[in-house]
């Protein structure tokens, strides 16, 4: 009996099978893996109860040196429950300096050569999941902080047939993405950034003075967005103050019905800005809109 009990104990962890608390959703959270071009990543599926099928998905990429990354949740638990999505949670594996991450062409991984194909990784998993759970063909969505931002943008770039919709919070455009890259098609971006971040700054930052490299300002990356989807004109709106005041510009009459949402936290730092307002209710309330 016990060494059933130590088996059936073993055979849990391995499933990582994990209940999320009570003031983080009503889901389930679970551990698993998945192998591509021959690197193991690791990810962690929020799924709540009753889902149904056909659920959308946001997947949720975490920020540069992340640890602890299911715990982060980042507000959207019951969010998801309210309204009958899944979070995937990728772990980027790490690099030469051990530090979890995403491929999105910084500085210092470009003088250590360092590639890896993660926006392949993204979309293979979309698919797998799309396949094991029956989650939607078409309302797939993907957020991040800070590097999971810039991983946003490159997703933007590189997999709008996969994506039907991004949202970087504090994440940036790097210069090379800029100058090297084409949106295939209009896709609607929504970015949440603080005016006082000193990690990814609101300007731009193009004398390589940091480890990051050269980033265009995020006013700017946000403005070829609402070009590309050839939004019209802007509409401004200040959300009610919780801490710092936070003016949301939204680019309307795109292609499609697209917008793109740029929200100013004034003052804000580098953060989810969840001190500041309910993100993960912003980022749905943006991505609803896109459903089909």
């Amino acid at each position: 009996m016990k060494k059933l009990i130590l088996f059936l104990t073993a055979a849990i962890l391995f499933a990582g099978v994990a209940v999320a608390g009570p003031n983080d959703g009503n889901g389930t959270l679970t551990e698993h893996t998945f192998k591509h071009k021959g690197i193991e990543y690791t990810y962690y599926l929020y799924k709540p109860q009753n889902l149904q099928e056909g659920a959308p998905l946001i997947m949720a990429f975490h920020g540069y040196g992340s640890r602890n990354i299911p715990s982060v949740g980042y507000g959207f638990h019951p969010v998801a429950d309210q309204h009958g999505f899944a979070v995937c949670y990728p772990k980027g594996p790490v690099d030469n300096k051990g530090r979890h991450c995403w491929a999105v062409g910084y500085d210092f991984h470009f003088a250590e050569n360092w590639e890896r194909d993660d926006v392949g990784f993204a979309v293979r998993l979309v698919k797998h999941l799309q396949k094991k759970h029956g989650f939607s063909k078409h309302n797939v969505f993907a957020t991040g902080h800070s590097n999971g931002g810039e991983m946003s943008y490159l997703l933007a770039y590189k997999a709008s047939d996969t994506f039907a919709a991004v949202a970087p919070i504090s994440g940036l455009t790097m210069e090379w993405m800029y100058r090297e890259l084409e949106a295939k098609r209009p896709i609607p971006v929504m970015e949440v950034h603080g005016t006082l971040d000193n990690t990814s700054k609101w300007n731009s930052n193009l004398k390589k003075v940091d480890k990051w490299g050269p980033y265009i300002a995020v006013p700017r990356a946000v403005g070829y967005w609402a070009a590309v989807n050839r939004c019209t004109h802007e509409e401004t709106e200040e959300l009610p103050v919780i801490r710092n005041k936070v003016v949301a510009h939204r680019y309307v009459g795109g292609i499609n019905g697209n917008e793109v949402w740029l929200y100013e936290v004034i003052g804000g730092k580098h953060s989810w800005a969840e001190k500041d307002m309910n993100t993960a209710a912003e980022i749905w309330k943006f991505f609803s809109k896109y459903l089909k």
